[in-house]
């Protein structure tokens, strides 16, 4: 596992409850593509369900993850992008299955008009470092 330090509120800024507003940490940098929910055949996944979606993202994101020798305890920044904030909770829910409220990497959330394709509701990019 590589060193990452977690700092959920520097001093100055107001404690955020859904992520650490810094991670820092030594080790190979990982970049990962904004993971859509598709099966492994490409197909889309929750068509409509925005809580079905965050599950195949984030089981994506965990292939991406192994495939680069990282987990999820690895993340240092999630960017969450969505066609509505009301995704969010289950995006939240989703990444609960996966990560404990003390290992949240840094986060942000952005709301746009759409994404690739009208039927994703959400999309997810992450990076990771891991160690040498």
């Amino acid at each position: 596992m590589s060193e990452l330090t977690r700092i959920p509120a520097p001093d100055g800024v107001a404690a955020a409850a859904q992520y650490s507003h810094v991670v820092m940490g030594t080790g190979r940098f990982v970049a990962i593509a904004g993971q859509l929910a598709l099966d492994e055949q490409g197909r889309p996944v929750g068509e409509g369900d925005p809580a079905a979606q965050a599950r195949q993202v984030f089981e994506n994101l965990r292939r991406c993850l192994a495939a680069a020798g990282a987990t999820f305890d690895d993340l240092v920044k999630l960017t969450y992008f969505v066609t509505d904030m009301a995704h969010m909770p289950a995006i939240r829910a989703a990444r609960a299955e996966h990560m404990s409220d003390d290992r949240l990497p840094a986060a942000s959330a952005v709301r746009v008009a759409g994404l690739v394709r009208p039927e994703f509701l959400l999309e997810v990019e992450a990076f990771a470092v891991v160690a040498e």
